[in-house]
């Protein structure tokens, strides 16, 4: 089949499944990496096991990242995208009264799991001349008292801006997708108002399908404000 491959990390619910049914519908394999084996499974079976693959990975485990590459190639024969999504949210109590056990898994997730799919991902990508897509945040743009959920996003931010100046030169094009509040699993209660993620899963295949000669750096996306009645 010459229809392009999409693996995305995270892909077991929220923008990462939103993203893997809104690609599917646009003529995208998908391999769907994340560690909820049973989650992956059933949307296999929504998006039919001729379009879609379902690996269990840890990404702050490089051997789990690299088996994820590694399966992705046998089954399919090519990597012409990567999402690199998956993340942890935050959690009440600041910088002086957090959990830091939390904050570990945190950072290990939402930093380090990006390096590491980047490094596992990035000659794939160099032999399809393909494209590196970043979930980063609103937050990693802005000030937030006590968050080290933000923090992380911040670095997430850094991680973009800087390789896609290593790898300028080599064809593939980097974009940091950056939403504001989704209503997603992510969250443990429901925001007042949101983004969807389909709203989300939109923007990563607007820069998808953009012309080869087209890099879109960066997707800031926020809902738009309520306006009181």
């Amino acid at each position: 089949m010459d229809a392009p491959v999409l693996l995305i990390t995270g892909a077991s619910s929220g923008i990462g499944a939103a993203t893997a049914r809104h690609a599917v519908a646009n003529g995208y394999r998908v391999a769907l990496a994340a560690r909820s084996a049973d989650k992956l499974e059933t949307l296999v079976a929504e998006l039919g096991s001729e379009s879609s693959l379902a690996l269990t990975c840890d990404v702050t485990d490089k051997a789990s990242q690299q088996a994820m590459v590694d399966q992705t190639l046998s089954h399919f024969g090519r990597i012409d995208a990567v999402f690199a999504n998956a993340g942890i949210g935050g959690r009440p109590g600041g910088f002086c009264g957090a959990d830091s056990d939390v904050w570990k898994d945190m950072i290990l997730t939402n930093v380090y799991g990006v390096g590491l799919t980047i490094q596992v991902c990035a000659e794939a990508l160099k032999g399809s001349r393909g494209h590196l897509l970043i979930t980063g945040s609103a937050a990693g743009r802005t000030t937030i008292p006590g968050s080290m959920y933000s923090a992380t996003k911040w670095a997430v931010s850094a991680i973009g801006y800087g390789v896609r100046e290593e790898l300028r030169g080599t064809g593939i094009r980097v974009t940091l997708i950056e939403p504001g509040m989704v209503d997603t699993p992510f969250f443990d209660e429901q925001p007042d108002h949101a983004l969807t993620d389909q709203d989300i899963a939109e923007a990563v295949l607007f820069s998808l399908t953009r012309p080869a000669s087209v890099d879109v750096n960066e997707i800031l996306v926020r809902p738009t404000p309520q306006i009181d009645d």
